[in-house]
């Protein structure tokens, strides 16, 4: 008697499932988790080694400036360059760059270099990233189905935050062992490889002729997006909560001394920073799982409102067993939303102008965070981190309100109908 073969079930379209089906984009999100890894890995310890030599948060935000600070000047050419270079060339190379300076960063901290020389190793990673975002950003929808795009994102998210748990537990452990600031930092580098071999095993689709040249491809990103209401609004939003509500982000290891009585080189800040980003992880993968279904400009609104009580709660805690619980759903409120966004943006975007755009995507989430980090680690250092989260939570509140994607639409196609 033959045993009947149990059925085999297809993955639900826009799903991570359906996703993670496709050879490439797997190839991809694994060697991304690497590299995520190790990249967090030193966004955990880099921070925390200035903090303790320097005890001043706004040196933390300068910093964080190095890592960030080049996506403001560099994600609108690194986009036009996505869109009309080979993209394996540009990606591979972009690696090669971080891998450069992560291997410096690590011999200037073995020596205890002068703080000024440190920045310049971090700001050369920085560019790297810089160089290296809107293309990935590109390449990325390019792997999966389109209908599948929504599964893609989230897993992409999760590659982000399942390396914010991932890292801060390897670096808790492998200090106990007496792994130094600079020896993490060459682990960081040999991930980069690990992306380069991927890159040169997977194929990515040719672009046609990219939509503007000569000084127009600097400027269409934003011409676009000043022509779509929904992409102005979203990029707007996301602005602005990277530079006001986000900014205990990069300043994570002040606040939790000061908040929290959690040493920046302790043990117990490494869990904090894990469970945050634990948080982070389940809700960015939330928006491709549990909601795949759900309308994501509904999810926007809902997770702003979300963050805002989070982050409100997180500014009056004072003790480490609450903030490890608030932290939680602080780090998954914060991806949800901007996985959310995402979505949304990236589902009205085609591939010929996907890299432009993505660009000042990538200007508004990362390129804006260092900004609000060096204003508002300053006020920090005089007055403590309460009232500058308290200030987020009331802004992310707002944006609940004012990014209401649903009625953006609306409005667009009345005015649409008004002119036929």
């Amino acid at each position: 008697m033959n045993t009947p073969l149990a059925p085999v079930t297809t993955p639900r379209p826009g799903s991570a499932r359906a996703a993670l089906a496709t050879r490439d984009f797997r190839w991809m999100w694994y060697a991304n988790l690497a590299s995520s890894s190790g990249t967090w890995m030193q966004n955990v310890v880099l921070p925390a080694y200035i903090y303790e030599r320097t005890h001043r948060a706004s040196l933390v935000g300068v910093f964080i400036f190095a890592q960030l600070g080049p996506l403001l000047l560099l994600s609108i050419p690194g986009g036009v360059l996505a869109d009309r270079f080979d993209r394996r060339r540009w990606l591979i190379s972009s690696q090669v760059i971080q891998l450069t300076f992560s291997i410096f960063l690590g011999v200037c901290a073995a020596a205890d270099s002068r703080i000024a020389l440190l920045f310049l190793m971090q700001f050369g990673v920085g560019i790297g990233g810089a160089l290296n975002a809107p293309t990935w950003s590109a390449v990325l929808p390019t792997l999966v189905k389109p209908e599948d795009l929504p599964g893609a994102i989230s897993l992409n998210s999760t590659v982000v935050n399942g390396s914010r748990i991932v890292a801060p537990i390897i670096v808790a452990i492998l200090s106990v062992y007496g792994v130094t600031p600079a020896q993490f930092f060459f682990i960081n580098a040999l991930t980069y490889l690990i992306v380069i071999f991927a890159l040169t095993k997977i194929t990515i689709p040719k672009l046609t002729k990219p939509p503007a040249t000569g000084w127009s491809s600097f400027t269409f990103g934003i011409r676009f997006v000043r022509d779509h209401p929904v992409s102005r609004r979203i990029l707007l939003s996301m602005m602005s909560f990277s530079f006001l509500s986000l900014t205990y982000v990069g300043l994570f290891p002040a606040v939790s001394q000061l908040n929290f009585g959690i040493a920046a080189k302790s043990v117990l800040y490494k869990w904090l920073y894990a469970t945050w980003g634990l948080g982070a992880c389940l809700g960015g993968l939330a928006v491709g799982t549990v909601f795949v279904g759900s309308d994501q400009r509904m999810l926007v609104r809902r997770g702003f409102a979300c963050f805002s009580i989070a982050l409100g709660i997180f500014a009056v805690v004072r003790t480490p067993v609450p903030a490890f619980i608030v932290a939680f759903f602080l780090g998954t409120a914060y991806f949800f939303t901007a996985t959310s966004l995402l979505s949304v943006l990236q589902s009205r975007l085609e591939s010929e102008v996907r890299g432009r755009v993505m660009a000042l995507w990538f200007m508004a989430f990362g390129g804006t965070v260092p900004l609000g980090n060096m204003v508002f680690g300053r006020v920090i250092d005089a007055y403590g981190a309460r009232w500058v989260l308290l200030a987020g939570a009331v802004w992310a509140m707002f944006l609940s309100w004012w990014c209401n994607i649903e009625r953006v639409d609306e409005s667009a196609n009345e005015g649409l109908h008004n002119t036929l």
